[in-house]
Parts: C-alpha cells; structure tokens; sequence
C-alpha cells in the first residue's frame, strides 16, 4: 500500500499542479474571451487536433506500448527495450508528420474556397494554426510512457505544468500583439498551443537521457515492435476515434443550439478534471505498469488486490470531489470565472452544466481504473467495444437533452453514458477474471455515497447560510463562499467515513497519517 500511495502520490501531486495551472489557464481564457462565439470557435478548432492526438498519442498508444515496452525489458534485456522505444517513436514521428500536413493542407484548400461562413472560417483557420501540435504531443506521450515503465512517475508528469504555463503566458504576452479585434488575438492562443507543446515534448528528453536512452531513427516499416504496438493499438485507435468524433458530434450539435453551448461545456469539463487529476488519473498512470507486472508474471493475485486498493482509493477522494461541484457550481464557477468578458449569465450557464456533469466524475474514474486493468492484460478490444457503445448512447442522448437542457443536456449524457460504461466494464472483469469479487468495493461504496450525501448536507448548509449574511460582492467573500463549505464538508465527510469504518478512507488516512508522523519525528534511527 505505501508503494503505491508513495508512486501514485507523486503523480498525484504533480497532476493537481498541472490541473491547478490548468484552471488557471482557463481563467485566463475565461476572462479573455468569455463563453461566446470566439471561444467556441477556438474549443471546437482545439477538438480537430485531439481527435489524431487521442489516436495516435496520450491513452491508446500508452495502453499498447507500456506493456510491450516492459515485456521487453524483462525478456530481452534494456538494450532491445530501448530499440523498441525508438521504433515506436520513429513511427510516432512519421505518421503524425503526415497527418500533420494533409490538415493543414485541407484547412487551406476550403479556406481558399470561399463559401464558408465566417465562424466556420475562423474555427478552420485556428486548427491550422495548431495543427503542429499534434506531432509534439504525441511525441511527448510515449517519452512518458518510457518514464513510467522505468518508474519515473512524478517527473514526467510535471510535463503538463510546463505546458500549461506557457498557455496562460500566451494570453498575456501573445495575443494582445495580434491585433486589436478578439478575432484577431485568438491566434495568439493557437500560437501559444504549438510553443507549450514544443516545450512539453523537450522537457522529457534529459530525464530519458540520465536513464539511458538516446534517440535514434528506426526504420518503423521492419522493426516488429511497431506492428505488434500497432496490432495492440488497432482496436483502441477504433474506440477513440468514435469517442472523438463522438465529442466534434456533439459540440457541432451544441454549436447549432446556442452559440455559448460548446464553450460553456468546455468550462464545466475543466473544473471537473481538476478533482478527477487529483487522484483517479495518477492512480491509473501507475496501476498500468504495475498490473502489467503482475500480468506477465501471471501473479494474478496481487494483481486483483492492487486493483481494488487502488479503484478504492479513487473513490474515496472522488465521492467527496463530486459532492463539491454538486453543491457549489455556482460558487466555484463565480470565483474563477465571473470577471473581463464572462459575466453573470455566464456563471449561470456554466454552473448548469457542471451540476449535470459532476456525477460522472465517479464514473470516468472507475473507468480509468478498470480499463487499465483490461490492457495490463493485453486486452485492449473489450474496453473499445464497450466504450463505443457507450459513445453512441451519449450521441443518443445529447440529441435528446441538448435542446430542452442546452449546455445541461450534454452533461447529462456524459454522467448517464459513463455510468453506463463503469457496468459494462464490472460485467466484462468478472467474466474475464472469474474470481473477482466486486462485493468489498460495492460496500465501501454505498458508504462512501452516504459520507458524501452527509458532508454535501453540510457544505450546503454553510453555503446558503454564508450567502443570506454577506453576499458576494468582493473577492474575499467570493473565496469564503467556496473555502468555508469546501472545510467543514471535508470534516464532516471525514468523520462519517471513520464513523462507519470505510476500510480505503480508514487506509489512507493511516498511511497520511503515518508518513505525516514520520516527517515530523524524523527518521527512526
């Protein structure tokens, strides 16, 4: 257990700094451009290189060659290993390369044509711009991968701050040269994107140098690592990019309904991710080469404890993350946001989103988590196959939802579509695995659901209670009205799990409690 909270940990922390800086950056788009037509416009133009970077980099491609890349090393020694790591990134290289280009070109050729609207034509515009980013990210994806194969978790991970602080210096130094109109100095941001993600891409170089790799061009055509990778990869490639054509779906049907939809979405997405990176995405980037450890020793044992322990822990922190933006949306969406061009209205609208949105926060962890476990296990086909149903269905239901609900239905669907993959998912472990018993997590989890029920009672609570005496005129009332709830919500969460004897919250607060005790004592000599 300390391994693992040590190892997820650092990822942990470096993951919340990222997702920090993160909220900053989309404070300062926020309060650059607001929730209106240009920052739809440069959301769905960033949805058009993610689609090839969900593709070709961060997940799937992780997913296949973390396990090939540790296969290798325990098989055939660190030199093959690294040979295989830079066929990987010889085929990285050249086929986003390409891809890279016919975008750009494509972008070219209907912006030339001259029958495109101006909104389209300024969307299509920025995804030229940004286009090089792909090539960047997905090289910086497997150079991470590399890093936490060989145990590097918290390093690497701190990637993202970099990116993101380069972001935010775009909005400030770039894009107020760029001309006078807000049309004009949205480029500034897509600029910003392809420096933050040259940045992220180099910074991992010198920690995989120290480690002993030096890249080199492997001709990916002959290198078999490159076609079993790609074997692995082919059915995930598939569910990724339903789910990206799923989210470019969407957005372009929310983009039909109001023109803030899509923007305000966005907002309500990034507040939830910052809880979400706190714990359930560190957790899941080092369960993959852990339980591909297990895997390939065949210690399926402890590869089914590691799992529980660590979805366990996931939920202990997550229930109480959605019991927040539950119970302060507005609160929160009113402290970072509410100032320059997003007014009001704005709050309102991205509150609305996040409420319907929050519960899925529960859910896109557990599925994190469980997916990890089916690739450890070199299955990566039923995770897509589920995963594309479920995209469908969130399809489904954002055409339903999103015209009554606006910017509400899409968080909808999100929520009800997760929680329908995390079944999926429990369905399929069981019949693959066979002995996993899900019953301890259940119960941990109906008493987690009742801590957060009572905790999000009383942060609620204080929340009215503080708005009825004060208002929220300044900033600092404005940061009690989320710190004062989001503290006594804590405690009271806190106590109700010690209380009922929720055996991951009483584990964790141990081990916190212990490596706290051990810090202040010193070592024991």
């Amino acid at each position: 257990m300390s391994k693992m909270l040590k190892a997820s940990g650092g990822v942990a922390l470096a993951t919340l700094l990222s997702r920090i800086l993160g909220m900053a950056r989309e404070v300062a788009y926020a309060n650059f451009m607001g929730n209106g037509l240009v920052a739809s416009a440069f959301t769905f133009a960033y949805t058009l290189p993610n689609l090839f970077r969900r593709l070709l980099g961060e997940g799937v491609l992780t997913a296949a060659f973390v396990p090939h890349f540790k296969q290798k090393e325990k098989q055939e020694g660190t030199q093959e290993m690294w040979a295989a790591g830079n066929a990987v990134v010889s085929s990285i290289l050249l086929t986003t390369g390409v891809i890279t280009i016919l975008m750009m070109l494509l972008a070219t050729l209907l912006l030339k044509s001259g029958w495109l609207k101006s909104d389209t034509a300024l969307m299509l515009d920025l995804t030229r711009m940004m286009a090089p980013y792909l090539v960047l990210v997905c090289f910086a994806a497997v150079c991470m991968g590399m890093l936490n194969s060989r145990g590097y978790f918290f390093a690497p991970a701190l990637g993202s701050c970099l990116l993101n602080l380069v972001l935010i210096a775009s909005v400030f130094l770039i894009a107020p040269r760029m001309g006078e109109d807000l049309t004009q100095q949205v480029f500034g941001l897509a600029i910003g994107v392809v420096v933050a993600g040259t940045a992220q891409a180099l910074y991992q170089l010198p920690w995989l140098w120290r480690d002993g790799y030096r890249l080199k061009w492997v001709n990916p055509l002959t290198h078999p690592s490159v076609k079993q990778v790609a074997m692995q990869m082919a059915p995930g490639v598939l569910g990724v990019a339903a789910f990206q054509i799923n989210i470019m779906v969407s957005n372009a049907v929310g983009f039909w309904a109001a023109d803030h939809i899509v923007s305000s979405f966005n907002y309500a997405v990034r507040l939830m991710e910052l809880p979400q990176g706190l714990f359930g995405v560190s957790m899941a980037v080092y369960l993959l080469p852990t339980l591909s450890a297990f895997a390939a020793d065949k210690d399926y044992k402890s590869f089914r404890s590691t799992l529980t322990e660590g979805w366990g822990y996931v939920l202990v922190t997550n229930f109480l993350a959605t019991a927040m933006l539950l119970v302060l949306a507005t609160p929160m969406v009113r402290l970072l946001f509410q100032r320059g061009s997003f007014d009001e209205l704005a709050t309102q609208q991205v509150a609305r989103a996040l409420v319907f949105l929050a519960p899925s926060l529960l859910a896109y962890s557990t599925v994190n988590i469980l997916a990890r476990a089916f690739y450890a296990l070199g299955d990566t086909q039923t995770p897509t196959r589920i995963s594309i149903g479920c995209l469908f269905l969130n399809l489904f239901l954002t055409l339903i939802f999103v015209w009554p609900l606006q910017e509400a239905g899409m968080g909808l669907a999100n929520s009800l579509s997760s929680f329908f993959n995390v079944a999926m998912l429990m369905f399929a472990l069981k019949k693959k695995m066979g002995q996993f018993d899900f019953g301890p997590i259940r119960a941990a989890a109906w008493r987690l659901g009742l801590a957060a029920v009572i905790g999000g009672a009383a942060m609620g609570w204080i929340s009215r209670s503080l708005m009825l005496q004060t208002g929220t005129g300044s900033l600092v009332l404005k940061v009690m009205h989320v710190a004062v709830p989001i503290l006594v919500g804590t405690l009271v969460y806190s106590l109700a799990c010690w209380l009922m004897q929720v055996g991951p919250a009483t584990s964790l607060a141990r081990q916190v409690l212990s490596n706290f005790s051990r810090k202040r004592n010193g070592p024991v000599p």
